[in-house]
């Protein structure tokens, strides 16, 4: 049986749950390796996916006009469109023809109205095919993510080998496509991206971002599109995951319902400045900046390993 969280380390770990979310350098990782270095204990799989709850709930407020507008345009633009399919369908003689829905000429007049709803209509398809392979992989690896992928070991060598493709993806992706250029195979490919982020010390907006820049989307595109893709999945994990935060058994920290909920607040609270800070500052600078970071980290817990100071379980 583990020992009770405190109120300072359950503030402190939503604290850096809230600061490291949205950042390309892993808020799983970092949290295990806090808690680990600083308290002596992991906080454990389980408070870590339910305080992401919070963070992902700074994203439904950030982006909540944008998620509104998706949701609606993929509603009614699915409706239309069955609606017009079963009415193009025409008797011409005695052959029976089917015309793909087309667009009213009327609706030239608002067409720049209706290319965001067709846009919108087509996120909200890539955010759905992209969450399926995550949801299958969590499901099925469910015991291993929360037992032997959260060796520091491990996670330190994440921090640094996800480094190097995070700089690679910089390097060598042209950043030339908008977020109105994505298509499906963008949506499956970040979406397969994403599944790495199962494993602590990848980051999901560092993998999902990166496969944007190595696939030609423009920085602040790939990371917009990011945080809505990480949505669905986080916030099923977390969802997934309340049962045994709020009855934790086991090795490492557990933390009170209290604790869980201020926790989570406070991660949403600062997560949602995040965001916003995140979104201007890649604008404006590479992703190299983090690259740094990751492997000075990496590094530091690797020494701390090495030399016994912490433990890697």
């Amino acid at each position: 049986m583990g020992e009770s969280m405190t109120w300072f380390q359950a503030l402190i770990l939503g604290l850096v749950q809230g600061l490291t979310e949205f950042l390309p350098i892993s808020s799983s990782g970092h949290l295990r390796i806090v808690s680990e270095v600083f308290f002596g204990s992991d906080a454990g799989a389980s408070f870590t996916a339910v305080t992401q709850l919070g963070t992902e709930a700074a994203v439904l407020v950030y982006f909540a006009k944008d998620i509104q507008r998706i949701v609606v345009a993929w509603f009614t633009t699915l409706a239309m469109r069955w609606r017009e399919r079963s009415q193009q369908s025409v008797a011409v003689g005695d052959r029976v023809t089917t015309k793909l829905p087309v667009m009213d000429r009327s609706a030239r007049e608002a067409h720049e109205r209706d290319t965001q709803r067709e846009l919108d209509y087509r996120i909200g398809w890539y955010v759905i095919i992209a969450t399926i392979p995550i949801g299958v992989l969590g499901f099925l690896f469910k015991d291993e993510i929360r037992t032997g992928a959260r060796n520091l070991w491990l996670v330190s060598f994440m921090l640094v080998a996800f480094a190097l493709v995070i700089a690679a993806g910089e390097h060598f992706g042209r950043k030339t496509r908008s977020i109105e250029q994505l298509t499906t195979r963008d949506g499956l490919v970040m979406g397969l991206a994403q599944c790495l982020a199962l494993v602590p010390g990848v980051s999901r907006s560092g993998a999902t971002s990166t496969a944007g820049l190595f696939l030609g989307l423009e920085r602040e595109a790939a990371v917009r599109f990011s945080f809505l893709l990480a949505i669905p999945a986080v916030t099923a994990s977390g969802l997934f995951s309340l049962p045994d935060a709020f009855e934790p058994a086991g090795e490492g920290l557990n933390a009170s319902g209290p604790q869980l909920l201020v926790a989570t607040v406070l991660a949403f609270a600062v997560g949602y400045a995040s965001v916003a800070w995140l979104l201007k500052f890649v604008s404006k600078h590479s992703l190299y900046w983090f690259v740094g970071y990751r492997i000075i980290v990496g590094l530091l817990v690797m020494g701390l390993l090495a030399t016994g100071v912490v433990s890697a379980t």
